[in-house]
């Protein structure tokens, strides 16, 4: 049984933006993350010489600020995400729910 309201928003050309919008930064984003991530770990199996060799005379090696970039990245992505859902995704939301409602 489809309530009639979940049809119509799922047949609503908006929704179909939003849902194709979304669902291709959400790629993009993974997609990036996967390659950071995965090149991260791909440099941590395939060159830990370079990544031990300390920056300076001090005894922080390159993996560290590195590592920390993997991280800093995460977070960067995952804040693009939010504000772009914030901003657009919300806008496009409201103006579905406002159309089915009339």
């Amino acid at each position: 049984m489809i309530d009639p309201v979940v049809d119509k928003i799922q047949k609503h050309p908006k929704y179909l933006e939003l849902k194709t919008k979304r669902n291709n930064f959400g790629w993009l984003l993974t997609f990036l993350m996967m390659i950071v991530y995965y090149g991260y770990i791909a440099l941590i199996a395939f060159n830990k010489p370079f990544l031990a060799q300390r920056i300076g005379d001090g005894v922080t090696t390159w993996g560290i600020p590195i590592g920390m970039g993997v991280i800093v990245f995460t977070v960067v992505i995952t804040a693009i995400y939010v504000r772009r859902a914030n901003k657009e995704y919300d806008d496009l939301t409201a103006a579905i729910l406002k159309d089915v409602s009339k």
